[in-house]
């Protein structure tokens, strides 16, 4: 199983392979600078050396570069548009540096455009962008709250089909269960990825943010739990891992830190919850 949690480049991007081995994980996900920033990252050519070898050398891959926070690229304002853009292709040329494979992006709000406009706008600023050869963009399933896209999975497909980019999806558990997509026992698993095999297609789909819900089902509350211990459980979890058309995928971990238990507590109970 290919199974991995988010974890910091602090002191160096290299220091990431450790930091992933430390938690038990094979692949996982990294931010290239704070997300709460507009940043270029700022990649040393040596420490992007040893991630590369240290990858190849102990792990099974993928990684995943996750944007910046700060991106809308379903946005109307030109400002914010031009920033998100400009932001994007820093992270898709670090991919391509560190031999990452995937940055992961939200669609962003279209804060008042409406849902076609904001796909548009999400479509074609993606359009700009100059992707390197062996980097995919991945558009993330969201909660769906306010003016955000990418709650329904109607809006992940319309992007993919109104860009002419070679985009693929990641899907969030979290997120799909807080806007409406049930994960809570093996039908409703079964239910809910049928459903995005029939919207956007199970060819597209390339990562899962692996996540229990603090909230219920619908909710468009995007807060996540240990595994099996939110309001997906164990039944869900335990679903979603072994799910015929799931199970070959990486799962990356963004579970909280609390009550003494991290990335590897939740890293080792879903390979207890995994079946040979």
């Amino acid at each position: 199983m290919r199974i991995g949690a988010h974890v910091s480049i602090a002191g160096g991007v290299d220091n990431a392979v450790e930091r992933e081995l430390a938690v038990g994980g094979n692949c996982g996900q990294i931010f290239t600078h704070s997300p709460q920033v507009w940043q270029t990252p700022d990649i040393d050519p040596e420490e992007a050396t040893d991630f590369v070898e240290g990858t190849a050398a102990n792990l099974a891959g993928p990684w995943v570069i996750h944007a910046s926070y700060l991106v809308n690229l379903a946005t109307p304002k030109d400002d914010l548009r031009r920033k998100s853009i400009d932001s994007m292709q820093a992270e898709v040329d670090a991919a391509a540096t560190l031999e990452i494979p995937y940055v992961n992006v939200h669609l962003g709000a279209h804060t008042g455009a409406g849902v076609e406009g904001g796909i548009e706008n999400a479509a074609a600023a993606l359009d700009e962008l100059d992707i390197p050869e062996d980097v995919t963009v991945l558009v993330e399933s969201d909660a769906g709250s306010g003016t955000k896209l990418g709650g329904d999975f109607e809006h992940l497909a319309a992007v993919l089909e109104q860009s002419s980019q070679d985009l693929e999806v990641c899907l969030d558990t979290a997120h799909a269960f807080a806007a409406g997509y049930d994960l809570s026992s093996p039908a409703a698993v079964k239910e809910t990825v049928a459903a995005f095999d029939d919207v956007i297609g199970l060819d597209s789909l390339a990562c899962i943010h692996l996540n229990d819900s603090k909230h219920a089902v619908g909710t468009n509350k995007d807060e996540h739990a240990h595994l099996g211990e939110g309001e997906i459980g164990v039944d869900g979890i335990r679903s979603i891992l072994n799910h015929e058309a799931l199970r070959e995928l990486p799962f990356v971990l963004e579970t909280p830190t609390e009550d003494g238990r991290g990335f590897e507590w939740n890293i080792d109970r879903a390979r207890e919850l995994r079946e040979a």
